[in-house]
């Protein structure tokens, strides 16, 4: 894999995770009460998640360009990471609105 394509690859998986981490520590702070807390991780998660995003698409532009890259383990297991934290991202909104209503 070129350095610049693993540098995208583990941009994807280094926010992905950063994005996952902060939305638990959202969950946890909804759970505690601390509900600016909670909005600011969840605001860090998606921060996070536009970097990862910035790293994909220039992965997608590249291959739109004619420049395949080969895909590897490493490839599919930063998509996953992406695809996991954005699902964790919006079900901790989902879950801090219920602390909300519950508190």
């Amino acid at each position: 894999m070129e350095q610049e394509n693993l540098e995208a690859v583990m941009g994807l998986i280094i926010n992905a995770g950063n994005a996952k981490s902060d939305a638990m520590e959202a969950i946890h702070a909804a759970k505690a009460g601390k509900f600016d807390e909670a909005e600011e991780k969840i605001k860090s998660a998606e921060e996070s998640l536009v970097q990862a995003h910035h790293s994909q698409t220039g992965l997608l532009t590249k291959e739109a360009q004619g420049e395949a890259m080969t895909i590897t383990l490493l490839t599919v297991h930063s998509q996953d990471h992406l695809m996991t934290a954005i699902a964790f991202t919006d079900l901790a909104k989902e879950i801090i609105d219920l602390y909300k209503k519950i508190g």
